[in-house]
């Protein structure tokens, strides 16, 4: 009978040892631990260690207790295993399913913005802001002419690959996914029906980029791209140059201009459109999905000239003829001499 008592006491406390192993276990791994005020995103990159990875989590996770995480990190072996990546942290998950997703690298994607920009350097220091990768690696690889003619561009046309738009991509991808992913964009965009607007116009996409590049610095109006694009249209056409005042900004590399002069128009550049017909050797900016559009839309009219209205709408005045423009032309001047634009 004592024997029998011994027993069920050892059996009790083993109970009672187990079911405060239990509690131990749920409490620091799958009792809700992580209260940050909203999700949050924790951002691990290349130099990261397992220290910095923990300051990381505590800081931006907010976690009541974070034992549990050190114990599975060092049960886990993570600090030999750390995935970079950008992982979110959502209020009341525990420590179990936040280490997994950072012990397995599923991260949370994201969206990246390509925006449409006068220069490639802005591009790389925007897309640098919002990556893992480096801006000055990401120019470099933009900048190499084995890299570009590899594409199919130059550095010229290069600007011509980038379709301006938000999309879903993982945080740390490589320069070279994001390069795929940028030639996968530009392929989607142009597909069979714009290729075909391409070839009517008698335009590769790269040309009709440039002529884009050149409607977008023209207007900002959407509405008004499509009849800016039918003008240049006209005048390559003929044969008439182009005479865009935004690709004189652009030979200069003074893109605050706000009034071309004689003086501008005599600057020595393949971009000058004053000096040199037909279109530029590539964008002047990374166009638009309206502006391309535009190009590949025109609105078809017989205007020839356009000139800035005098009510600074950023809207145009249009003609077909010489005098009529000259007319307009006038009054824009008029109107930048009365608010002292001289320049």
């Amino acid at each position: 009978m004592k024997k029998k008592k011994v027993l069920i006491g050892a059996s009790i406390a083993l109970l009672l040892v187990c079911a405060a192993c239990a509690g131990t276990i749920y409490y620091y791994l799958f009792a809700p631990q992580f209260h940050p005020h909203k999700t949050a995103f924790v951002h691990i990159d290349r130099d990261d260690t397992i220290d910095s990875v923990y300051n990381k989590v505590k800081s931006q996770g907010h976690p009541k207790q974070f034992a549990g995480f050190r114990w599975m990190a060092q049960y886990r072996k993570y600090p030999q295993n750390i995935h970079t990546g950008r992982y979110a942290i959502r209020n009341g998950e525990n420590v179990y399913h936040v280490f997994s997703r950072f012990y397995r690298g599923y991260q949370e994607p994201m969206n990246l913005t390509i925006g449409s920009v006068r220069t490639l350097d802005r591009l790389a220091r925007s897309v640098g802001r919002q990556l893992m990768i480096d801006s000055a690696e990401i120019a470099r690889t933009m900048n190499d002419s084995v890299f570009q003619q590899k594409l199919g561009y130059n550095k010229e046309t290069i600007p011509g690959l980038f379709i301006p738009e938000t999309y879903q991509v993982y945080w740390n991808m490589s320069v070279e996914a994001f390069f795929e992913r940028m030639q996968q964009e530009h392929q989607r965009f142009w597909n069979k029906e714009r290729l075909e607007k391409a070839a009517a116009l008698g335009m590769t996409p790269t040309e009709v980029s440039t002529l884009a590049s050149i409607v977008e610095e023209e207007t900002n109006n959407a509405a008004e791209k499509p009849m800016v694009a039918g003008l240049y249209l006209n005048r390559l056409r003929i044969g008439m140059p182009l005479q865009a005042d935004p690709t004189i900004k652009f030979a200069l590399q003074d893109f605050g201009l706000r009034r071309i002069t004689n003086a501008h128009l005599n600057v020595v550049s393949p971009y000058n459109t004053y000096l040199n017909a037909g279109l530029p050797p590539g964008p002047i900016r990374i166009p638009t999905t309206v502006g391309l559009d535009a190009v590949l839309n025109p609105v078809k009219h017989d205007y020839l000239y356009m000139c800035a209205k005098e009510d600074f709408s950023g809207t145009h005045n249009f003609a077909s003829n010489l005098a009529e423009h000259t007319r307009n032309a006038r009054k824009y001047w008029n109107a930048l001499n009365e608010r002292k634009i001289f320049k």
